[in-house]
């Protein structure tokens, strides 16, 4: 026995799980797929169709899909489902997804595939439902855990799957206890610290298939970030791994054009930010009322407009007593608010929207600006929908298609642009910029991405003088954002600590600061230690790709010999 535990298959089920894998490698594949033509109305990228033909003819439905982002993992997943679903091949799936996403992979999965899928969110309803989605985190906790542990599933489907490579980790266990037929691992950075992450990733599907853990080291590392006999490693990845580039995938998505638009406040303006900021600054070091999170967001909101700040100012004055000191400072301040009679940047807006040619996305943080900014454009005579968070998906799709057909604008708030696609817009407007680069990141490609036919134009409204100006200069151009590759800022974000706040910690500096001067040397040690993670993901990424597969994928082409570890 010991001997064979020193082998290919240490557990028993792993040996079940690789004899399971190569059954299903003596089926006979199919020749041709049948999912296209039962999709009319879907237009595939020929990289996409070749990546569903190779994991299905090839590599027997378990493979490692690890595209650089942007390329269309979620829609080669989807033609993968689909086609085994046709051929009966699957009838029972389960997606773990981050939770922020499943929304949007339901979304995607009826409306691109035609696939009725149900999103469990608290109460156990696996076995009501033929394809589920949910997320890891609630689907490894019990209850659920010993459900889906005595299900078997056709058909398994792991997004993010980088967050499966320690082995240790319940997430690890929890999915390679799974009982699946069908695998697929979707993750753009398949290595992140260490090359014996994707030794973990591919023995969750086919263990045995790189040897031991021991063989492995001996044969491919030469160290946690550096590959040994690389050609050899990329051959045993090829035949469970696909990693489609830009470069090869032939997408070129239309240039972005990014404009800053400068709003110079008015006096009364200047006033209110003045008095409200030096408040915010006292109140902080005093630690008193109102609450910490309450004035983080009272200078997130002081650069986006006045109704946005001064509806939190009113909420604060309520809740205290009519005598407390602070309830005078504030109805102060709420005076301050009204006696603005012109709002330079919603004037900005307007005059911008009447030069524009075709439809424009605004984004704001705040639902106060949100309204504000709908009744500003009402009375301009510019037709607007709203999308945000608090509304139901039929209310958000019937927005969409008002949007699509009638509206000129849609004002959508961060959290109700999640998953939203819009390729047929090709303006976008930052009424406000947040204070995190990656939300950025992701407004912009609800407008920049696959489908977008035109050059994509996006403006950043910045007040002068004000902390939206700082922020602008130092965080987003001295990292360069606008021009990173999408995904790079993604994987930069993601080395922070678990719980960090980019926008909280960005707030705090300047809640801080003895000076507005301090507050800028603070931010930039920020801005430092982020090119320090970004010179680090640039690392990850060489030795990602001295070890991943390189050649682009043909589907017709002889699968590579099996690399020996006996060399």
């Amino acid at each position: 026995m010991a001997a064979e535990r020193d082998g290919a298959w240490d557990r028993w089920s792993d040996f079940e799980l690789a004899f399971e894998a190569r059954r299903l490698g003596r089926m006979d594949p199919p020749e041709v797929l049948m999912a296209p033509r039962a999709l009319p109305n879907m237009t595939f990228y020929p990289h996409q169709i070749a990546t569903a033909e190779t994991v299905i003819r090839k590599m027997r439905g378990r493979a490692i899909l690890a595209d650089e982002v942007g390329l269309g993992k979620t829609i080669e997943a989807g033609l993968i489902l689909k086609e085994y679903m046709i051929r009966g091949l699957v009838k029972k799936a389960l997606l773990l997804v981050p939770a922020s996403l499943a929304l949007q992979w339901q979304r995607e999965l009826w409306q691109k595939f035609l696939i009725p899928a149900a999103i469990v969110k608290k109460a156990p309803m696996w076995e009501a439902h033929d394809v589920v989605i949910a997320s890891l985190d609630l689907a490894k906790r019990e209850p659920h855990r010993s459900i889906l542990l005595r299900q078997a599933f056709d058909f398994l489907l792991v997004d993010e799957a980088h967050k499966l490579k320690n082995p240790r980790t319940a997430n690890h266990r929890f999915v390679r206890e799974l009982t699946k037929k069908f695998c697929l691992l979707l993750t753009a950075t398949p290595v992140q610290n260490d090359i014996r992450e994707l030794y973990t990733l591919v023995s969750l599907l086919l263990p045995g298939h790189l040897g031991t853990e021991d063989e492995f080291r001996r044969h491919f590392v030469a160290g946690r970030r550096e590959v040994k006999n690389a050609p050899a490693l990329r051959g045993v990845l090829r035949e469970v791994m696909i990693r489609n580039r830009r470069k090869d995938a032939d997408i070129a998505l239309p240039d972005r054009h990014v404009v800053t638009v400068p709003v110079r406040l008015t006096k009364e303006e200047r006033r209110f930010y003045d008095a409200v900021s030096q408040f915010i600054v006292r109140e902080y070091a005093r630690r008193g009322m109102p609450p910490q999170f309450a004035l983080l967001t009272l200078k997130r909101e002081l650069v986006s407009s006045r109704d946005a700040v001064y509806k939190s100012l009113i909420r604060l004055y309520e809740r205290l007593p009519k005598d407390a000191p602070l309830a005078a400072e504030l109805a102060e301040l709420a005076r301050l608010g009204r006696e603005i009679r012109t709002h330079s940047k919603a004037k900005t807006l307007v005059e911008l929207l009447g030069n524009l040619d075709g439809k424009a996305v605004v984004f704001t943080e705040f639902h106060g600006t949100l309204f504000f900014l709908q009744k500003t454009l009402a009375e301009a005579g510019i037709p607007a929908v709203l999308y945000r968070g608090g509304y139901g998906q039929n209310k958000k799709d019937w927005m969409r298609e008002l949007f699509e057909k009638k509206a000129r604008v849609l004002l959508a708030t961060d959290a109700g642009g999640e998953g939203l696609n819009l390729q047929f817009a090709h303006h976008l407007i930052n009424y406000d910029l947040p204070w995190n680069p990656l939300k950025l990141e992701q407004r912009i490609g609800r407008i920049h991405r696959i489908g977008q036919t035109r050059d994509v134009f996006i403006y950043h409204f910045i007040t002068e003088g004000t902390i939206e100006e700082a922020i602008l200069k130092l965080l987003y151009e001295k990292l360069a954002l606008f021009e990173n590759a999408v995904g790079t800022l993604e994987n930069v974000l993601e080395r922070l600590p678990k719980g960090f706040s980019v926008e909280r910690h960005i707030a705090e500096i300047f809640l801080r600061a003895r000076s507005e001067k301090d507050a800028l040397l603070r931010l930039e040690n920020v801005v430092a230690a982020l090119k320090k993670l970004e010179a680090e993901e640039a690392r990850r990424a060489a030795l990602a790709e001295a070890a991943l597969p390189e050649e682009a994928i043909d589907a017709n082409a002889a699968p590579p010999d099996r690399a020996s570890f006996a060399e």
